[in-house]
């Protein structure tokens, strides 16, 4: 499959929605932004501006356990599961950029392209608020969609069973990845986000900082908000069971 990304890095300005459907109903919908980068060339902007935008191997997949950086992480992740990530690839990533000393990402987006901008592979790596990280290597079709089944305890409402249907987008004028869970041929839940990339500037990133202030933070306070009312509905808590770091190396 060969894809048209757009211009990196970039700030994906759009919103996030999700809905649950069973065993009750419960719809949200808000502003979002993202930043989609090449992680070999990762953008790096000037005291003070930086405290609002900056990306470590810390905070992705095996955590730059080895000093290889993201991309380290990354080839070796491939690499244990049959596949090469060649030197000349490109690895976009979407993903929430460090701001102001704070990150949580439900979901990251690693497209791996061919000089050609043929897709290698796809990684999606999942956070939970228990600091917990799980990466699914996903096949996409030439009309963006792939299925994986469930293997992250994300929700406390959600047990792991079931199976992710997913659809991607990248194109220079929209990003955006949905995931719905179908579990015994019903749809338990969807969740999108989508936004229009805009090019990266110093003053770009000023514009949108304060437009989206805490964008980070403010999401880390909205799941919680969110499984806080879905509680007071008395939704089932389920147990979070055990969880092996060596799905992300």
């Amino acid at each position: 499959m060969r894809v048209a990304p757009p211009l990196v890095p970039s700030l994906v300005v759009g919103r996030v929605s999700h809905t649950r459907r069973v065993p009750l109903r419960h719809t949200f919908d808000h502003r979002h932004v993202q930043w989609l980068v090449d992680i070999d060339d990762l953008p790096r902007f000037p005291w003070p501006t930086r405290l609002l935008a900056s990306f470590t191997a810390a905070d992705h997949l095996d955590r730059g356990r080895t000093g290889a950086g993201i991309r380290g992480d990354l080839a070796r992740f491939l690499a244990r599961r049959g596949i090469a990530l060649e030197p000349a690839d490109r690895v976009l990533m979407l993903a929430h950029a460090r701001s102001l000393g704070h990150v949580f990402d439900p979901l990251t987006v690693f497209w791996c392209l061919t000089v050609e901008d043929e897709l290698r592979a796809v990684v999606l790596e999942v956070h939970n608020t228990y600091g917990e990280r799980h990466a699914y290597l996903v096949e996409v079709d030439d009309t963006g969609r792939a299925s994986v089944d469930k293997a992250f305890y994300v929700s406390p409402f959600n047990d792991v069973t079931g199976r992710y249907a997913i659809r991607l987008r990248l194109e220079p004028e929209v990003v955006s990845v949905t995931v719905g869970l179908d579990r015994s041929g019903r749809r338990v839940l969807t969740a999108t986000t989508s936004g229009t990339p805009v090019p990266a500037t110093w003053r770009s990133v000023v514009q949108v900082t304060v437009r989206h202030l805490f964008m980070t933070h403010r999401v880390s306070a909205l799941i919680r908000i969110h499984g806080m009312r879905l509680w007071l509905r008395r939704l089932p808590v389920l147990t979070r069971p055990w969880h092996d770091e060596e799905t992300v190396r």
